[in-house]
């Protein structure tokens, strides 16, 4: 196993290119099971995700060939994903138990065979987050669905139907968003996820014929058809990875333009949050310059909730920046229920927070201090790099393979703008 070591104080300064959004590019994969004309990704991260599923689709009977894009750090992948015909209709538990991700094929493999078998899926210690939504979204378009033995097996020609989510589900709407794209009648999905991520999976699907209205709204409709046909696609910026470089620059008193194409466009709700923190955004021909534009770190207050709201993927690094703050901060967690555990590791550098059930009050120190910290999702991997950028001394993070799951080429990204970070041999941990 390897640790991330940082040696905190130094100011970042530069350009720092932000990478293909993981949270979109899963579900743009899955979507190549779709069809038999291929789909071609660009933009597509260097990720452990991005692999782990890649394993599970050529598992599946996709062939998938790869080309760099360039050789910098900011640079991605083209992948073309090919799927002639589908050689298995299971997904193991030995491949799914690694990203909850993995799910998404049901939808594409049902739709496209009339049958499929997933292992209920593995993934972050981050909360219970139950696939019921899906599975009653399946049934109302027309699937016979059961759980036996640790699977979903679902079965059936889909017919189309109105799916009515009880609340927000971005897996549900994209699993549901790509079957009913080959069903027999019309779908109309209320209570849609509205997240930029939906949004892109649908315009990919657009471009391979599939018939959707209401994108970016919370009902959308789609009109089955028979079949659909290759396409090429770019897959949006990752806005979860531009916000935690924002917070990189604010806490260690620096500037950044942050590299990417739309990204004030789907980083609504970070940047309102981020901007009352004190951080200053100024839009540029190629992305985001970024700043503290205050004398301290202001306290707020947050709550995640879903698009367009402050997402709860930057509610961790938010937590780490306002350890920091003048004053205080209230932050409340209202999407998962188990997603404070980086505050443990927080207080081990310093930092004043107390957690009351979904309530977490964070008391401003005027420094953190350098420590051994332990990283328990991808998330918190990220607050607790950021807290290390920004501590006195030296801040070594153990297992670090959360991160690599979530940001690509962190360490080569971070070094190229100034930070002193590393990535060694963990001492037998």
């Amino acid at each position: 196993m390897e640790k991330i070591v940082i040696e905190g104080g130094h100011r970042l300064q530069g350009q720092l290119p932000i990478s293909g959004a993981k949270n979109s590019a899963l579900p743009l994969m899955c979507a190549g099971l779709l069809t038999r004309g291929g789909l071609t990704l660009h933009n597509l991260p260097h990720l452990a995700d991005i692999k782990t599923l890649a394993n599970l689709l050529c598992e599946l009977g996709s062939v998938i060939n790869y080309s760099e894009e360039g050789w910098d750090i900011g640079s991605g992948q083209t992948a073309n994903i090919v799927t002639d015909s589908i050689s298995s209709t299971t997904a193991p538990y030995e491949m799914v138990r690694k990203m909850r991700a993995s799910i998404l094929v049901l939808g594409p493999l049902l739709a496209r065979e009339g049958e499929a078998i997933v292992s209920l899926p593995g993934g972050c210690a981050i909360g219970n987050r139950p696939i019921d939504l899906h599975l009653k979204a399946f049934e109302d378009i027309g699937a016979v669905v059961e759980l036996k033995d640790g699977y979903v097996r679902a079965s059936g020609k889909l017919t189309g139907g109105i799916v009515h989510f009880p609340t927000v589900s971005v897996g549900a709407t994209e699993n549901i968003l790509m079957a009913a794209c080959l069903a027999d009648g019309t779908t109309v999905i209320e209570n849609a996820a509205q997240e930029p991520e939906i949004s892109d999976l649908a315009h990919c699907l657009l471009a391979m014929g599939a018939k959707i209205s209401g994108i970016g709204s919370s009902r959308l409709e789609v009109i089955g058809v028979p079949e659909l046909h290759g396409a090429e696609y770019t897959v949006m910026p990752d806005r979860i990875e531009a916000g935690s470089y924002a917070i990189a620059a604010a806490m260690t008193g620096g500037e950044l333009e942050l590299i990417g194409q739309k990204l004030p466009l789907v980083m609504t709700g970070t940047l309102g949050i981020l901007e009352q923190a004190g951080i200053k955004f100024t839009e540029t021909d190629h992305g985001l310059i970024t700043h503290l534009d205050s004398d301290n770190i202001i306290g707020i207050n947050a709550v995640t909730q879903p698009y367009p709201g402050f997402p709860t993927d930057m509610q961790a690094q938010l937590m780490a920046m306002m350890t920091l703050c003048d004053g205080a901060s209230v932050i409340t967690e209202t999407i998962f229920e188990n997603r404070f555990m980086h505050v443990p590791e927080l207080c081990r550098m310093g930092a004043d927070i107390t957690v009351n059930g979904a309530t977490a009050t964070v008391r401003g120190i005027k420094r953190l201090l350098g420590a051994p910290v332990m990283a328990t999702d991808l998330r918190a991997s990220m607050s607790l790099v950021l807290a290390g950028l920004a501590a006195e001394g030296t801040t070594e993070v153990n297992r670090i393979y959360h991160l690599d799951r979530g940001y690509e080429r962190l360490v080569q990204k971070l070094s190229s703008c100034g930070a002193k970070i590393s990535r060694q041999k963990a001492d037998g941990i």
